[in-house]
């Protein structure tokens, strides 16, 4: 029974029981989560522990302010970078892949079109077809030409080809805009998280090198105290 009751604890934020597993010790966190922890929880000592999600909730706290403090207001681009911290989620996506599935039918075909458009097969082909219906009016049906010069005809066409060309390829471009966009919402996002992490890490060991300091210190002291101790017993002794 002893032992079932000192396998759990009850958190002093939350006042939930949790596995001690689960608890984790004041003195680990950071000056600037005690400091969080504090505005709502004056009595609470870094001597103390709190759970997992209490302390999950108050980093988010913390990442907050401190974008809040540097930015402003937060968007909803760096609130998805906060939610993704909180989650322990990653952030990194294939965007492309994801703008690929919202286009519909006919955004594919311009895509398509506009594509051959602005190539080489497409400017060979053209020409050849240019080509052949100069020489089929002047050369082949020089008597009952369907186009004759100045081919009247063939510049309607490529009229109405470029009018409807245009559009297309307007409308390509509008897209590859929203893709590029997207690329660099979905960057920026990474960027943040990553610098976020970095910064936590940072602090992280600054907070590791200044605890195990405090404790060496400790240790050198009752070191000290010891050979204190040992050489005025052998002054005794003598």
């Amino acid at each position: 029974m002893h032992k079932r009751q000192s396998a759990s604890a009850v958190c002093p934020i939350c006042g939930h029981t949790f596995p001690r597993s689960e608890l984790v010790p004041g003195s680990l966190l950071r000056t600037a989560i005690v400091e969080e922890i504090h505005k709502e929880h004056p009595d609470w000592s870094p001597d103390d522990t709190l759970c997992r999600k209490d302390l999950n909730r108050y980093r988010d706290r913390y990442i907050q302010s401190l974008l809040a403090a540097e930015k402003g207001e937060l968007s909803s681009l760096e609130n998805e970078v906060v939610q993704s911290l909180r989650e322990h989620e990653i952030l990194a996506r294939n965007v492309d892949a994801e703008f690929e599935q919202q286009l519909t039918l006919g955004e594919r075909l311009s895509d398509r079109l506009a594509e051959f458009g602005g190539s080489w097969t497409f400017l060979i082909a053209f020409g050849g077809v240019l080509a052949l219906w100069i020489v089929v009016n002047t050369a082949l049906l020089v008597r009952h030409p369907f186009d004759p010069y100045p081919f009247i005809l063939l510049n309607l066409v490529l009229s109405c080809l470029a009018a409807v060309q245009a559009p297309v390829i307007m409308m390509s471009q509008n897209r590859q805009e929203d893709r590029d966009r997207l690329r660099a919402q979905h960057d920026y996002q990474v960027n943040m998280k990553a610098e976020l992490e970095i910064r936590q890490l940072h602090e992280k060991i600054d907070h590791m090198l200044s605890t195990q300091w405090q404790r060496l210190v400790e240790i050198q002291q009752v070191q000290l105290e010891l050979m204190t101790e040992i050489t005025a017993n052998q002054t005794r002794h003598r």
